[in-house]
């Protein structure tokens, strides 16, 4: 069950960063930079903090196989059809949902404190999108354009903890938690859903 969602998460985010290049009119070249940019990205800063080694994508052949064939998939799909406005969104909203659940699963098993826990959780789940905007010109970042959307990282690495510690099993804390984050996104994306924004103080 986890490696299926890890899977799709990295699917996504290589989706995303191939929908990205497409929007910043680059070359073929350049969707397979912001493909394996925006995939393992958030993964690589997260085994850099908790000192792990050999970096996780550079000892699984299939999983860079996986990016590069998503990436040349959603490339000849773009020749063939204009998708939605909105897909960039809902695809990258599925790779967020899942990689942070990643991270959240990664974290607990490094034995870090709950805070901890809770950063990197996030760390992992935005820094994919954050490095793939910038690669394509795109300021600010998703990450500051969008208030629910480390936000929704939050909530989700927090319920993946409450989950494990109430000892629910793995599988189904991952469903959850992922499901969560993807829920929050889509009502931000579509529902307008936005944090309560200050107000001037009355004179």
């Amino acid at each position: 069950m986890l490696h299926a969602l890890y899977l799709i998460g990295i699917s996504a985010f290589a989706a995303s960063g191939v929908l990205a290049a497409h929007r910043a009119r680059m070359d073929p070249f350049g969707g397979l930079v912001l493909a394996f940019a925006a995939s393992v990205s958030g993964g690589t800063l997260r085994d850099l903090i908790l000192d792990r080694h050999p970096l996780y994508w550079t000892r699984d052949p299939l999983l860079l196989a996986l990016i590069a064939g998503v990436a040349v998939a959603t490339m000849l799909f773009l020749r063939r059809r204009t998708l939605p406005h909105r897909t960039l969104m809902v695809v990258d909203a599925v790779g967020l949902a899942v990689v942070t659940v990643i991270g959240a699963r990664a974290a607990i098993e490094a034995h870090v404190t709950p805070f901890a826990v809770l950063l990197l959780a996030v760390l992992t789940g935005v820094t994919g999108e954050v490095v793939r905007d910038v690669l394509c010109g795109q300021f600010p970042p998703l990450l500051l354009r969008e208030e629910v959307y480390a936000t929704a990282a939050l909530a989700g690495a927090a319920c993946h903890l409450g989950l494990h510690h109430a000892h629910v099993a793995a599988g189904t804390t991952a469903v959850v938690s992922a499901g969560l984050v993807f829920a929050l996104r889509m009502a931000a994306v579509f529902g307008d859903l936005h944090l309560p924004r200050l107000r001037a103080a009355a004179r």
